[in-house]
Formats: C-alpha cells, sequence, structure tokens
C-alpha cells in the first residue's frame, strides 16, 4: 500500500474489526471523530482496500456444522485451475491458504459428519496427498490486526 495508516485509522480498523455493524454515530464517539470525518475515513479504508468486506461470524456448530478440520494438500501438480474450481465450488471450504513447506495448501474445511469430511478430503486427494485434522476448539479465534507493524498490542 503506498498510503500509511495514522493512529486515527487503526482506531477506526480496531472498532469495526470488533463490530463490522458499529453505527457510524458509535464509531465517531469511540474514535473521537465527527460523523462525517468517520465516514470519510470509512470510505477511504474501503476504496483503498483495506477494508475489504463485512460480514457475519457464525458458531459453526449452532449452523450444522459440528466438525471442523484443517486439511493440509501436498498439490502434485503444476496446472492449480482444477483444485481452485474445486475449492470455489465446495460451500463446506471455508478458506484455503497457499503455503510454503513440505505442504502447497492448507484448506479449513467445516463438515456436518464424519462422513461428509471424508467427502470433502476424498474431493481434495485427487490433487495429492492429504493430512487431516480436527479442531477441538478456538483457543484465540481469527483477530485483524489493532495496529502498524512492529507496534506492541495494548
Amino acid at each position: 500500500m503506498t498510503e500509511s495508516l495514522d493512529t486515527t485509522d487503526w482506531s477506526i480498523l480496531a472498532e469495526l474489526q470488533r463490530d463490522g455493524r458499529l453505527p457510524i454515530t458509535e464509531l465517531s464517539r469511540r474514535v473521537s471523530l465527527s460523523a462525517s470525518a468517520t465516514t470519510d475515513r470509512v470510505k477511504r479504508l474501503e476504496s483503498l482496500g483495506v477494508i475489504t468486506g463485512y460480514r457475519a461470524e457464525l458458531d459453526l456448530e449452532k449452523a450444522g456444522f459440528p466438525l471442523l478440520a484443517l486439511v493440509r494438500l501436498k498439490y502434485s501438480g503444476n496446472l492449480h485451475q482444477p483444485l481452485h474450481r474445486v475449492l470455489e465450488e465446495r460451500q463446506e471450504i471455508l478458506e484455503c491458504l497457499r503455503t510454503t513447506g513440505d505442504d502447497c495448501y492448507t484448506v479449513r474445511v467445516a463438515a456436518t459428519s464424519m462422513g461428509h469430511l471424508e467427502e470433502v478430503v476424498d474431493e481434495l486427494a485427487q490433487f495429492g496427498s492429504t493430512t487431516t485434522s480436527l479442531v477441538y476448539s478456538r483457543t484465540l479465534p481469527y483477530r485483524g490486526p489493532a495496529g502498524p507493524p512492529g507496534q506492541p498490542s495494548a
């Protein structure tokens, strides 16, 4: 990114990461700006691509997906488009990260049962060897950075 973020930008980002539905009036109060200045800042962060979207966080178990697994895939080919197509089509695949090391991809999968998980892993296995780990619990749920790189958390 060509433009650096100041402390007010980071305050806005921290608040919106905690609650993406926070009304502008409350957000502006929390970051000590006027509502119009806060709106301008949020629009600027969106246009810069720093804020890429807003979404609801789900309790996967309550939504009918009691199993969460991490599937590591050692991709055996060099044409990745067929894999990308499967990743896009399978709604139970929540996230895929291309990684370095022994494995090429780490895939986060939500499943309704062990049979369902097996079906997804079998489909991924057509692209290479897989290693699957079941998640017991989320010790630290995903959180975005709360400040600039190198700055200790508050």
